[in-house]
């Protein structure tokens, strides 16, 4: 005959068995998605969000994407737009090939371009050894020493209108590593000033995002480290051209 387990005791076995079965749940929840470790079907995760919305830049976005052009909004096209949005700061990303992305497409086109030769044009003076150049049209710049390019292009977000960054031949004055805004109160690594409150300097968010600084030349965090590295007080600045917008 098999012993009789007491009530109390056979609820605690019982209870024991519900935790340890419940903490597998939680542990395969973690490595498996919950539809998967529930037995349950969903839509991939890539594809949330995508509400088949054709935008006004539908057809262009694709030919940027390398899509196929048929300006209609497929769940791959939502997905590409989405992509490109998320990695260039364009909110809201949910896949709507808006002026605000098709404007920064063209923009990205245009810094593409550049390639390895953004001073084709011979707008920044090759006469002064090493120099930062400032592109505001391409919103681009690079650091050349004479005729030979030391590094870049790197995309850059210059001033918004109101306060679009000044043109013309500066110099670097001051740097300050870890400095902070004592106007915005926002953190400026890596900041080299050339022009009164205006300096190279890193950012936390997208470089392509609008409408833009209130003068600086923001830039990549890798981006304004490498300049950091490169230039010196005393080194010169170009800065040519004009936003669009401003």
């Amino acid at each position: 005959m098999k012993p009789r387990i007491p009530f109390r005791l056979r609820r605690t076995a019982t209870g024991a068995l519900g935790r340890r079965a419940g903490a597998a749940l939680a542990v395969t929840s973690l490595t498996l998605p919950l539809t998967v470790a529930l037995g349950g079907t969903a839509e991939a995760a890539g594809s949330a969000g995508c509400y088949g919305l054709r935008g006004p830049y539908q057809r262009q976005a694709e030919q940027f994407l390398g899509l196929r052009a048929d300006g209609r909004q497929s769940t791959a096209d939502c997905r590409a737009i989405r992509a490109f949005q998320t990695s260039h700061g364009i909110t809201p990303n949910y896949g709507y090939a808006g002026p605000v992305t098709w404007n920064v497409m063209q923009l990205v086109a245009k810094q593409r371009a550049a390639g390895r030769n953004p001073n084709s044009a011979h707008k920044c003076p090759t006469n002064k050894g090493r120099i930062a150049c400032v592109d505001l049209t391409r919103q681009l710049s690079w650091i050349q020493d004479g005729g030979r390019l030391v590094y870049g292009p790197v995309p850059v977000r210059t001033g918004r209108k109101g306060g679009a960054t000044r043109t013309g031949l500066k110099r670097i004055y001051w740097r300050h590593l870890n400095h902070v805004s004592t106007i915005y109160h926002t953190p400026m690594p890596y900041s080299q000033f050339f022009d009164g409150g205006e300096a190279f300097h890193a950012i936390s968010g997208s470089v392509w995002s609008a409408p833009g600084s209130h003068g600086c030349v923001n830039m990549r965090p890798n981006d304004a480290k490498k300049y950091w590295s490169l230039l010196r007080t005393g080194d010169d600045v170009y800065v040519y051209g004009r936003k669009a917008g401003t």
